[in-house]
């Protein structure tokens, strides 16, 4: 008997600054996914948000960006797409505003439809740093110390904040637009009169941009993989090239080195581990997403930094390379998350049935 494939939407590109980054991601899930077990069909987003249909993500920008597109919105076209799309389940790789915050996934509940990765409420907190370190917080997880400040509160008391932020925080500090990934649009703050000029560069990307403290010790990062009961890869460490693991180098230069998994002790890997199921479980995260954490010299203290709903998943990326080294390899890691999607769907229609008797 002929086994059905199963369909997958791959959605990707996106409107923003993470774009390309979004490109190459999709690229490598096309390349791993199983094609004996899932038909897939490619929905492109460009730059100003219309959809298209394409053959894969492989095709170069420009042939990405030709053909016919339309808008979502059904009153701006009798269809989302010339042809419709069946699919079984959706899998967003947008990362970023637009995709990775909560935006899509409303859209996808809208439609009553499966999709791969966190809900709304998961992917909407954990897009805004602000928001997440209060949920990090309230379950005790330790973070760093840090203050967020508003557009409006910027322009009205440009003084007193640069005078707030003089007092509370050593050098160095970073400055980051509270809602972007991938390192865009943050600054390592090293010298007191370059924090007028980075907290701009931020509020060029986000109304609302966030102080935090600067911790020396190593980046560490953690992959979770699971909706109810979720568990944690072995840990790796990312060694910046740059003052930081900024987006030249993450995508661009590539001088960064990872240590996968890292070298710690049993009992920090661990400790580690446990962090970051606890701040996943913390924004009610399903299927996927990468913890950071900095472990500070000396102390020896974790503190967990922030949560990545839709991580890189490009072939050189630490959130595959995680589970490639605790036993899950690239195409693996797909169809598991695809797993996940659809069981997180069929779970909430029962407990909707249930409530409607």
């Amino acid at each position: 008997m002929k086994r059905h494939k199963v369909r997958i939407a791959l959605l990707f590109g996106g409107r923003s600054a993470e774009h390309e980054v979004s490109l190459i991601s999709a690229s490598a899930i096309y390349k791993n996914i199983d094609k004996t077990r899932y038909n897939v069909t490619s929905i492109f987003i460009d730059k100003t948000g219309h959809w298209r249909r394409v053959a894969s993500p492989l095709l170069t920008p420009e042939k990405l960006r030709s053909g016919p597109s339309s808008s979502f919105l059904p009153w701006e076209a009798l269809s989302l797409l010339p042809r419709r799309v069946r699919a079984d389940i959706y899998f967003p790789v947008l990362h970023g505003p637009y995709g990775e915050d909560g935006t899509i996934q409303g859209l996808l509940e809208m439609a009553d439809v499966p999709y791969v990765g966190a809900g709304v409420l998961a992917s909407a907190a954990g897009m805004d740093k602000a928001v997440m370190k209060v949920l990090f917080a309230d379950r005790n997880l330790p973070i760093v110390r840090h203050r967020v400040f508003g557009e409006v509160e910027w322009k009205k008391c440009r003084k007193a904040i640069l005078g707030l932020i003089g007092k509370e925080f050593p050098l160095p500090f970073f400055v980051k637009p509270a809602n972007l990934g991938s390192s865009v649009g943050i600054s390592k703050v090293k010298n007191r009169g370059y924090t007028e000029r980075a907290l701009a560069r931020a509020f060029r990307y986000d109304r609302k941009v966030i102080v935090e403290e600067g911790i020396k010790g190593r980046e560490i990062e953690c992959s979770v993989l699971g909706n109810d009961e979720p568990r944690a890869s072995l840990p790796g460490e990312v060694i910046p090239y740059r003052e930081f693991y900024d987006y030249r180098d993450k995508y661009l230069d590539g001088k960064t080195r990872l240590r996968i998994p890292a070298d710690l002790p049993a009992s920090v890997i661990r400790e580690v581990q446990r962090l970051a199921v606890e701040a996943y479980l913390a924004m009610e995260c399903s299927g996927m997403a990468r913890l950071d954490f900095f472990l500070e010299d000396g102390t020896g203290k974790l503190y967990v930094n922030e949560i990545n709903t839709i991580p890189g998943f490009t072939e050189i990326s630490m959130y595959p390379k995680l589970w490639g080294v605790s036993g899950i390899p690239f195409g693996r890691l797909v169809e598991e998350l695809i797993r996940l999607g659809l069981e997180r769907h069929r779970r909430k229609k029962r407990c909707l049935e249930r409530l409607a008797r």
